[in-house]
């Protein structure tokens, strides 16, 4: 069969030949749509059309077959400028955004000879278009050039929107208004809350640590066993027994009877019996 394999071109004929050869008893279900609709007979597909700049055609060599029906990198020039910005501002795209159009043609009514745009909150991609601007309209201005001005401009709005908004808050503090907690002292009492949760475990923790170590040692070292000869509760004990020892060179008097164990049954059971 060569290099292709020509047989699912094939099942709808090889289909009817089983039928009239009565080894199938009906047709299958996809008898009728795949007779409507066959299978493509290109076996091959085309190349994908370049977009990228081929200066030198003849020096490029040819593909391999591999990456013959891979997609053609969509490359923009303000792809590098936004990598460049949103490294330098990473908060930047915390902000919400509105990605919302009104007739997809609103990037025509913006005119960004000034950073600013009717209609339209200052972000990271007014920075991008402003120093694209640049670049493209103002003489011999390089990139870094054209980055720091987009960049002044975009701080100093940003700067006047902070003072806006202090100057609108004490306006209504004054006027008795109330404002609740934001964001920043609930998440600090959050986890003021959560570092007393954990102080008042690891207390708890230490103090069972602690009871456990000392549960196990059930006697005391020989050292603290020393009884020290100046102690005063150490000569009112001797005091104490001083009647009761012998003297030096007598020998002890009384004391328990040593009994052995396989007596110690009977031995007490005559001695309950003498009473």
């Amino acid at each position: 069969m060569g290099r292709h394999d020509l047989r699912p071109l094939r099942v709808h004929q090889t289909a009817n030949q089983l039928l009239t050869a009565n080894r199938i008893s009906s047709l299958p279900s996809w008898h009728s749509v795949l007779g409507s609709i066959p299978p493509a007979q290109a076996l091959v597909r085309t190349q994908p059309l370049q977009h990228a700049e081929r200066p030198k055609p003849r020096m490029i060599k040819a593909k391999k077959a591999s990456k013959l029906f891979q997609p053609t990198n969509i490359t923009y020039k303000e792809d590098k400028l936004r990598r460049d910005f949103f490294g330098d501002h990473p908060w930047e795209l915390a902000r919400p955004r509105m990605v919302l159009e009104n007739d997809g043609r609103d990037y025509e009514k913006n005119d960004w000879s000034r950073i600013s745009q009717p209609g339209r909150p200052v972000t990271g991609e007014s920075v991008i278009q402003r120093q694209m601007w640049l670049q493209e309209n103002v003489p011999n201005i390089s990139k870094a050039k054209a980055y720091d001005q987009a960049r002044k401009e975009f701080y100093n709005l940003r700067l006047q929107e902070d003072v806006q908004r202090r100057v609108a808050k004490e306006e209504a503090l004054a006027t008795g208004a109330y404002f609740h907690k934001s964001t920043l002292d609930v998440g600090m009492e959050l986890e003021d809350k959560q570092h007393d949760e954990w102080n008042a475990w690891a207390i708890k923790e230490v103090k069972e640590a602690e009871q456990r170590q000392n549960a196990m040692y059930t006697g005391q070292d020989n050292d603290s066993m020393d009884l020290a000869a100046d102690d005063p509760e150490t000569e009112a004990g001797l005091e104490e027994i001083e009647g009761v020892l012998p003297a030096q060179g007598q020998s002890a008097l009384g004391g328990a009877r040593v009994i052995p164990a396989s007596q110690g049954v009977g031995y007490m059971e005559d001695a309950a019996l003498d009473r």
